[in-house]
């Protein structure tokens, strides 16, 4: 690979699609980004226009290249958003919106579909403990066979966002074994969790490792497309979390913490992925980081910037709990509610401001506790990235709640050099991607704990149980 040449990364993210032209040394050369709206037509629910993924998406390729004339884009790679699903006709053509993995419909569905399998059952299938929650594709395919069962009989696919924009890029249709973790194995799909639903096996896509080559685009002069994978598992590698005792944070709509081992866990509350080699990645996301503070950026009447920017002014004291569309890892309950605790008649909106960005980093510190449970260990440092790593104060934040150092990427948008790194294997240009992502993924700054925040963390953790009967009370 040399100076004019590019792989194109392809992020289908939750509030817009990037799209970033990487050269040799993983540096971005071109960036641009098209925005979409989620739509919430009820309490609880959360949808997209998938037809707004694909125009994003080719809005944002014919941009990128447009200011890089003159390189050759060897392929692409794509991510996209975990645990968002819509249904297709064999032409790719939409039957719904896309029930996106914000949604809150299906958590009855999924409380059912869990209390089918014990303990014991889950240890067999899965290899330990694992949430049947309300992203679950399994309850969203139980969901669609009852309440639209005109469009599920109609439906050829169910498909997550990159599969969808990679099978409109090339005409084929497949998906990858890490972003079906809780539908698929090492081996294939699950014949239990296939099994939940009647015409589901038929409507899942076929599944190959994310680096394969599904094909050429069109849109890239015929440059292949490989398949991809989670945005989650892109920011791993994107962050280099491919080599035992690196952990990473990305920080972007939502927020997720991830750790490698050479360990294999049964631990509660996150998802140990199927290995690469002899590689485990014990990872857990949560429902709103980036979403906690567009919430509050509309409820207090300020823009996103000015939360930022009064949070810096604010001091510590208040006790933020971000669940407010319930609480995916460790908890994985649809049913908590956010809150602010400790106010008190002199606290102020920057207060409220600097604790809604403190206890998204409180919930990064929950997840860790129980990632470096599986891990077997205690990891070091962490790396920061996504929208989130923007913000010196929120990078700070995060140092000080951990209590050790975490480290800023160069490339903020590490899902996208992800996407990327995984389309130069595709195509020859890089042997693996561990490999691939050693070369290419270097930090931008260390930021070191400043603040001992562990009694305000405390608080939080007890703030779950002992708001127990109000949550309930408010269901």
């Amino acid at each position: 690979m040399n100076d004019n040449q590019v792989v194109l990364g392809i992020d289908i993210g939750t509030t817009a699609v990037k799209v970033a032209a990487f050269g040799t040394d993983g540096r971005a050369r071109a960036v641009h980004s098209e925005a979409y709206p989620i739509t919430r037509p009820r309490p609880g629910w959360a949808e997209q226009d998938p037809e707004d993924w694909w125009r994003g998406c080719i809005t944002a390729i014919s941009a990128v290249l447009a200011e890089v004339p003159d390189v050759v884009v060897r392929g692409a790679g794509i991510v996209s958003q975990v645990n968002t699903h819509l249904l297709v006709k064999q032409d790719l053509t939409p039957l719904t919106p896309a029930v996106i993995w914000q949604d809150q419909r299906c958590a009855d569905v999924a409380r059912e579909l869990d209390a089918r399998f014990t303990p014991e059952d889950k240890l067999r299938i899965w290899g330990g403990p694992v949430a049947l929650d309300a992203s679950f594709v399994g309850a969203r395919a139980a969901w669609f066979a009852e309440h639209e069962p005109d469009k599920w009989a109609r439906a050829r696919w169910i498909l997550s966002p990159k599969d969808f924009i990679g099978a409109r890029l090339t005409g084929r249709v497949a998906t990858d074994k890490l972003s079906g973790v809780r539908i698929a194995g090492a081996q294939g799909y699950l014949p239990e969790a296939v099994a939940l639903v009647d015409g589901l096996g038929e409507r899942l896509p076929e599944l190959l490792e994310p680096e394969t080559p599904l094909g050429p685009a069109k849109q890239l002069n015929g440059a292949p497309v490989v398949v991809g994978t989670m945005d989650a598992f892109g920011a791993v590698f994107g962050t280099r979390t491919t080599e035992p005792g690196r952990g990473m944070i990305s920080c972007g709509t939502s927020l997720v913490v991830a750790g490698a081992s050479r360990h294999r866990a049964t631990q509660q509350g996150i998802v140990t992925f199927p290995p690469r080699g002899d590689l485990y990645v014990h990872a857990g996301p949560t429902q709103a980081a980036g979403e906690a503070v567009r919430w509050w950026a509309q409820a207090s009447g300020q823009t996103v910037p000015e939360v930022f920017d009064s949070a810096a002014d604010g001091a510590a004291g208040i006790v933020f709990t971000p669940y407010l569309q319930g609480e995916r890892a460790p908890l994985w309950d649809a049913d908590v509610r956010g809150s602010f605790l400790g106010l008190t008649s002199s606290a102020t909106r920057a207060d409220l401001s600097r604790a809604v960005l403190t206890g998204v980093a409180f919930s990064a510190r929950h997840v860790l506790e129980h990632v470096e449970q599986a891990c077997g260990f205690r990891l070091p440092s962490l790396t920061f990235s996504g929208g989130g790593a923007r913000s010196d104060l929120w990078t700070q934040l995060h140092a000080d709640v951990l209590g050790r150092p975490v480290e800023r990427l160069r490339v903020h948008d590490s899902a996208a050099l992800g996407a990327a790194l995984l389309g130069a294997v595709g195509v020859g240009l890089q042997p693996d991607v561990e490999t691939a992502a050693a070369a290419t993924v270097a930090v931008e700054r260390v930021f070191e704990p400043q603040t001992d925040l562990t009694r305000l963390y405390e608080a939080y953790r007890a703030s779950y149980e002992g708001l127990a009967k109000v949550h309930e009370l408010l269901r």
